[in-house]
């Protein structure tokens, strides 16, 4: 039976799909920096595509991309997805540490000793008396309606604590 469904043609809507996502991850190489862009591996014609892609607007524009997708179907399009998660994994692990910061930060301005306990312990350089004193000033600082200098500054702090 599965047999069957192999040998069955590819519908023309499913072929206008599969070319519409080739257009898509052609959009997103076009977008992709330059650093990153290198390191994908497509053919010579297909990057120079891209490339004079990058300085098109509007009507050339969508006609590149057409001609991008076109070019897309001899290319090995898993390979290129794979290379874009590689080249985007180091932001995202970026983004997570930031959140993780700004949460540690918004926990102990809310007054958490247990967790200010569990950063003593994870980081040796964390001066205790320090973080508390940020916390005091940011508090005043908030009551008073004053920019939050000190909220910045223990932000700063546990970001030089996490980087060591």
């Amino acid at each position: 039976m599965e047999e069957d469904l192999e040998d069955l043609p590819i519908s023309k809507s499913q072929i206008k799909r599969d070319l519409h996502d080739l257009k898509i991850l052609g959009k997103s190489l076009i977008n992709l920096p330059e650093k990153k862009f290198m390191h994908i591996p497509i053919s010579d014609k297909l990057r120079e595509a891209i490339v004079s892609a990058r300085t098109m607007k509007h009507g050339a524009l969508a006609r590149q991309l057409k001609f991008i997708g076109s070019l897309m179907q001899d290319e090995d399009d898993i390979a290129i997805r794979s290379a874009l998660e590689k080249a985007d994994q180091p932001l995202k692990e970026e983004v997570e540490k930031f959140h993780q910061l700004e949460q540690w930060r918004d926990n102990l301005l809310q007054g958490d000793q247990e967790l200010l306990n569990e950063l003593v312990e994870k980081f040796e350089n964390l001066e205790r008396q320090h973080v508390n004193q940020l916390i005091r000033n940011a508090k005043k600082e908030y009551k008073l309606s004053k920019s939050p200098k000190s909220s910045r500054l223990l932000f700063k702090y546990l970001t030089e604590m996490q980087d060591t």
